[in-house]
C-alpha cells in the first residue's frame, strides 16, 4: 500500500499549492500586482503534480492470469440445485458449493436456486473460472466469499456467464447484514478474463469488495437495485467494457477511515453508465487514465434542480458555490435533509419485517465523476449528462487531457479548491455555472461554456436561493481567490457573468472569447480585485450595465468600446491599426452592446479604427477571424491609445468608473462621457 499513500502526497502537494498562494497574498507587503502573478505562477505550475494510476495502485501477476488446465483443477458442474464436484478443495451441499481450499475451480451449467461460497481460512488465493454459468440465489448472494485471501474471477474466453440474487436476503441471524450483493467478497477481489459476465442485483448492490477491487479485463453487464459496483478500499480498472444501469451509484468506493484508500483508479476501458445516482464516486480521490465514458445521472440534465435565485442585479456576490455537504459515511448521497414517515432505509433484510419508523430523507446526488479527494483525468473521452455537477470535487480538479461533452443540470466542472486545466478539449453545451472553483487555472486545452449563469467562476454563486432552508454551496470570498488563464482556448457563452472571479483575474496568455450575458444586471468580466493582463487575446462582447475591463496597471494594452444601441448577434466588430493591419474581427453570438478587446498588437501611442458590421473572408473560430480580408463595415470611432486601458463610446475616447476595487479599470455602469446612466 506504500504507492497509495504517495498518491495521497501528490493530492496534499495540489492543496498546498492554492495554499501558498493565500499565504503570499496576505502579507501585505506586496503590490496587487505582485501578489497576482506569484498567485499565478503557483496555481498554472499545478498540472506538473498530475497523479496517475501507477501512483495509486499495483496489479499483481495473478491479477492478469486467465490460463488453467483441467488437470490442475477442480471441476464443478452446476445442475438445478445440486452440483458435482470433481477434484478436492470444495464440496456440494442443499444447493451450496463451499470452497476451502487455495487452488483453481472451474464452475460451469445453471444452478437454479443455490449459492458459490468460498471459505478459505488460511488466507490463501481461490480462483473461481467461470466456463458458461447461470447463477441464482433467491435469498441471498451468488457468489459469496466469506474469508480468503484474494479471489480472482476469470471470465472464460468465449463464454456468457450470469448471476442473480431475489429481492430479499434471509439472514441466519439478527445481527448479519451481509452478504449483501449479488456477488459479494469480504476478501480482495479481481475480475478477469475475456468472457461476459451478467450480473442481476435484485436486492441491493451488483458486486462488492469489502476489500480491494480490481477489473482486468472481460465484458461486464450489471442491472443492480442499488448501487452497480462497490470497492470499500480501492476500485482499479485496467481495462474492460463495463455496463452498469442501478438506482444508486455506478461505480463507488467507501472507506472514509483511511486517507489512503477508498479511491478509484482507471486505466482504460469502455464504460457506460446509466444510475439514479452519481456515476463514478470516489470517497477519497479519483484518477482516470484513460477510457472512453457514456453517462447519464439522475435522468440526465433535464431533471436538475431549476434555480430560482438571481444574483444578476450586481448583488449576492460571495454567496457561494462551494461544496455540496454531499459526502456523507459510505453513500455519499445526502445533500438537503427533510423528515418524514416512511419505512426504514435501507429496507430490513428479512422477509418478515414491517417495521416502519420515521427517518430522515436525502436529496440524492446526481453527479457523473465526483469525488470527497482530488480528481485527475490524464486522458479519456467523457460523454457525460448529469442532473447535478458532471464532474465535482470536494478537493481539486485537474485535466490534463481528454475529451470532454457535458450537459448538466447545475456546473459543469467544479472543485472546491483548485480546479487546472492544462490541455484536452471540453464541451459544455449546457449548465447553471460552467467551470467554477476556489481558483481556478487554465494553462491549456480548448474549452467551451454555454452557462444559464456564470461561464467561469472563482468563488461565487447563488446557489441558495435554490433550496428552502438548506444553503449550499457556500464558497468564502476572500481576495486571494484567482482565475489565471496561461494559455489555451476558452470559449463562454453565459447568461450570467462570462468571467466571474471573487477575487481577482491574471491573464498572461491564451485566447479568451465571451458572449454575453444580454441582460444588465451582469458583465462579460466581473471581478472585486483586479484583473492583470500581460498577455493572451482577449474579446469579451456583453451587455453595458456592469461593464468592467482589464485593469489599468495591466502591462498589456486594451480597449472598451460602448455602443449607444444594443449590437445584434453576428454583428462584427473589427479593430485595425492606422495602417489597415487587423488587431481582432469579431463575430459575438449574442446581442451586445460592450465589447473589450486586448492583444498584444495594442501598442502604446498607437492609432485605431473601430469597425461594426461588415464582413470577412478569413477562416473563423469561436467567432474570432483569422487572416483574410474585411469589407463593408461601417467606421465607428478612431482613436489613439495613450493608457493601458481605453474607454470608448461613439464620440470617442472617454473616461471610466473605477469602483471596481484594486487596480483602477471599468466601472460597474457604462462608460459615456464620463459620466454613468
Amino acid at each position: 500500500m506504500k504507492k497509495m499513500t504517495t498518491g495521497s502526497k501528490v493530492g496534499l502537494v495540489l492543496l498546498c499549492a492554492a495554499v501558498m498562494s493565500a499565504c503570499s497574498a496576505n502579507t501585505g507587503e506586496t503590490s496587487a500586482v505582485e501578489t497576482a502573478q506569484s498567485e499565478s505562477a503557483t496555481a498554472t505550475n499545478v498540472q506538473l503534480a498530475s497523479v496517475k494510476l501507477s501512483d495509486l495502485v499495483t496489479f499483481d501477476e495473478e491479477d492478469a492470469v486467465t490460463d488453467w488446465s483441467k488437470e490442475n483443477s477442480t471441476m464443478v458442474e452446476l445442475s438445478g440445485t445440486s452440483a458435482t464436484v470433481s477434484g478436492s478443495g470444495a464440496e456440494a451441499t442443499d444447493g451450496a458449493v463451499t470452497i476451502t481450499d487455495a487452488g483453481t475451480y472451474v464452475l460451469s451449467g445453471t444452478l437454479s436456486d443455490g449459492q458459490i461460497i468460498v471459505n478459505n481460512e488460511d488466507k490463501e488465493t481461490v480462483r473461481l473460472v467461470l466456463n458458461g454459468v447461470n447463477i441464482k440465489d433467491s435469498d441471498s448472494a451468488a457468489i459469496y466469499i466469506k474469508e480468503a485471501g484474494k479471489v480472482v474471477i476469470t471470465l472464460q474466453e468465449g463464454t456468457e456467464n450470469a448471476v442473480s440474487d431475489g429481492a430479499t436476503y434471509v439472514y441466519g441471524a439478527d445481527s448479519t447484514d451481509e452478504p449483501s450483493s449479488t456477488i459479494f467478497s469480504k476478501a480482495d477481489l479481481t475480475i478477469n478474463g475475456t468472457g461476459k459476465l451478467s450480473v442481476t442485483a435484485n436486492y441491493n448492490d451488483g458486486i462488492t469488495s469489502k476489500d480491494d477491487l480490481k477489473i482486468m479485463s472481460g465484458t461486464t453487464e450489471i442491472h443492480a437495485k442499488d448501487d452497480g459496483i462497490v470497492g470499500k478500499d480501492l476500485v482499479a480498472v485496467q481495462d474492460g467494457n463495463i455496463s452498469i444501469t442501478a438506482e444508486g451509484d455506478g461505480i463507488k468506493s467507501t472507506n472514509d477511515e483511511d486517507a489512503t484508500k477508498g479511491f478509484i483508479a482507471i486505466a482504460a476501458g469502455t464504460f457506460d453508465i446509466k444510475t439514479s445516482n452519481d456515476g463514478i464516486q470516489a470517497e477519497t480521490s479519483l484518477v482516470i487514465d484513460g477510457g472512453t465514458y457514456t453517462m447519464v445521472t439522475g435522468g440526465g440534465s433535464e431533471n436538475g434542480e431549476v434555480k430560482t435565485g438571481d444574483r444578476g442585479q450586481g448583488e449576492g456576490k460571495g454567496m457561494g458555490m462551494g461544496m455540496r455537504g454531499d459526502r456523507n459515511a459510505e453513500s455519499g448521497d445526502q445533500a438537503a435533509l427533510t423528515t418524514e414517515t416512511s419505512p426504514p432505509s435501507p429496507p430490513t433484510k428479512t422477509e418478515t419485517s414491517t417495521t416502519t419508523t420515521t427517518i430522515e430523507s436525502e436529496t440524492a446526488s446526481t453527479k457523473g465523476l465526483k469525488a470527497g479527494g482530488y480528481i485527475t483525468v490524464n486522458n479519456g473521452i467523457f460523454d457525460i449528462d448529469a442532473a447535478d455537477d458532471a464532474v465535482h470535487s470536494n478537493s481539486n480538479v485537474s485535466i490534463t487531457d481528454g475529451k470532454f461533452t457535458i450537459k448538466t443540470g447545475d456546473d459543469g466542472i467544479h472543485a472546491d479548491a483548485l480546479l487546472s486545466i492544462a490541455g484536452g478539449t471540453i464541451d459544455i453545451t449546457k449548465s447553471y455555472e460552467g467551470i467554477e472553483g476556489a481558483n481556478i487555472a487554465i494553462s491549456g486545452g480548448e474549452s467551451h461554456v454555454v452557462a444559464s449563469d456564470d461561464g467561469v467562476n472563482v468563488a461565487g454563486g447563488n446557489d441558495e436561493a435554490t433550496v428552502e432552508g438548506a444553503p449550499q454551496d457556500q464558497f468564502s470570498e476572500s481576495a486571494t481567490n484567482m482565475l489565471t488563464i496561461s494559455g489555451g482556448t476558452l470559449t463562454v457563452d453565459a447568461a450570467g457573468d462570462g468571467l466571474d472571479s471573487n477575487g481577482s483575474i491574471v491573464m498572461t496568455g491564451g485566447t479568451v472569447s465571451v458572449n454575453g450575458p444580454t441582460n444588465s444586471g451582469n458583465g462579460a468580466l466581473d471581478f472585486d480585485g483586479s484583473f492583470e493582463q500581460s498577455g493572451g487575446t482577449l474579446v469579451a462582447a456583453g451587455s453595458s450595465g456592469m461593464t468592467q475591463a482589464p485593469s489599468d496597471t495591466s502591462s498589456q494594452h486594451s480597449i472598451s468600446m460602448t455602443f449607444t444601441e444594443t449590437q445584434q448577434a453576428g454583428t462584427i466588430i473589427h479593430l485595425e491599426d492606422s495602417e489597415g493591419n487587423t488587431i481582432l474581427t469579431f463575430a459575438p453570438s449574442k446581442n451586445y452592446q460592450s465589447v473589450v478587446m486586448s492583444s498584444p498588437d495594442l501598442k502604446e501611442t498607437g492609432s485605431y479604427t473601430l469597425y461594426s458590421g461588415g464582413t470577412s473572408n478569413g477562416s473563423e473560430t469561436n467567432g474570432i477571424y483569422a487572416d483574410g480580408e474585411y469589407v463593408g463595415g461601417t467606421k465607428v470611432v478612431a482613436f489613439d491609445i495613450s493608457s493601458s486601458v481605453t474607454w470608448l463610446n461613439e464620440s470617442g475616447v472617454t473616461t471610466a468608473q473605477t469602483n471596481q476595487g484594486p487596480g483602477g479599470g471599468g466601472g460597474r455602469t457604462r462608460p459615456e462621457g464620463g459620466k454613468s446612466k
